[in-house]
């Protein structure tokens, strides 16, 4: 089955009106009804594919990720881990939050003892105490270390068999693609004019950058990676603000000539 082209061609004419007036030509139509009985199951059959490929698209590199985690990827960086000789921390962010820790738990240790409401410890004990914190915040960032090192290499193996999968299945995305496209053309203008705000707003964090800095942190904090701020606020104030002029060049170019009365909807809605 051919799919509809993903990419429409913009024209002076707005896309209401033209599907206005391809609405009264169907109607005097004689072949009107099974065209339209044709199209509903062209459409159906479109849909059906779309979820099937999009749950491929998910799916498949999650299981394969979470199979190769376990039965390959895991094992194989344990046998290269060799617990004695390798370095605890894999950046100084680590190295940092470990040394907060320490330095938490012995001043909680002599908070307790200033307000009596441990038994008086003797120096030895209080510093077996915080030798026993210490291996215990090796052991916990030596498996960090780990997990940080298997999320690399299973990310990398997502990446590339969604991209595999992306490639091999060109047709059934250029059928996403069209059907996504005529789904957001299909939408009232107050819907898309509503879609164009939360989107523009959330590239930019609109009420407050914490949000795009807790994921980069996270992200960051995953695969072994330096929390470095510098890096993080540069993002911030850079790669947002360059998508969201972006979206808007897209709603300059293109939806100002499809959908003008969306546009117009968009300006009222954003003053």
């Amino acid at each position: 089955m051919k799919s509809k082209s993903s990419s429409r061609k913009t024209s002076f004419i707005p896309r209401s009106i033209l599907r206005t007036i391809g609405k009264v030509r169907q109607a005097f139509d004689p072949q009107a009804e099974s065209k339209l009985v044709e199209e509903f199951r062209a459409s159906q059959q479109r849909t059906l594919i779309s979820i099937r490929f999009l749950l491929i698209l998910i799916v498949v590199p999650m299981l394969v990720s979470q199979l190769s985690r376990n039965f390959v990827i895991s094992p194989l960086v344990k046998a290269l881990w060799n617990k004695e000789e390798l370095v605890t921390f894999l950046n100084s962010s680590q190295e940092e939050r470990a040394l907060a820790e320490l330095k938490r738990f012995e001043q909680a240790i002599y908070f307790e003892l200033r307000i009596n409401k441990t038994p008086k410890l003797s120096n030895e004990i209080s510093q077996k105490n915080l030798k026993e914190k210490a291996i215990s915040l090796t052991e916990k960032y030596r498996d960090e270390s780990f997990d940080a090192l298997t999320n690399v290499f299973v990310g990398l193996l997502s990446a590339f068999i969604f991209i595999i999968i992306i490639i091999i299945n060109k047709k059934q995305l250029n059928i996403i693609k069209s059907l996504l496209d005529d789904i957001i053309y299909g939408l009232s203008d107050s819907a898309k004019a509503f879609l164009i705000i939360l989107s523009t707003d959330l590239f930019v964090g609109f009420h407050s950058p914490y949000g795009w800095q807790i994921i980069l942190e996270g992200a960051l904090k995953r695969f072994g990676l330096p929390e470095n701020k510098d890096f993080i606020f540069l993002f911030i104030a850079t790669v947002p603000v360059i998508a969201d002029t972006i979206f808007k060049y897209w709603i300059f170019r293109y939806l100002n000539r499809s959908s003008p009365s969306a546009v117009a909807t968009y300006r009222s809605m954003n003053e």
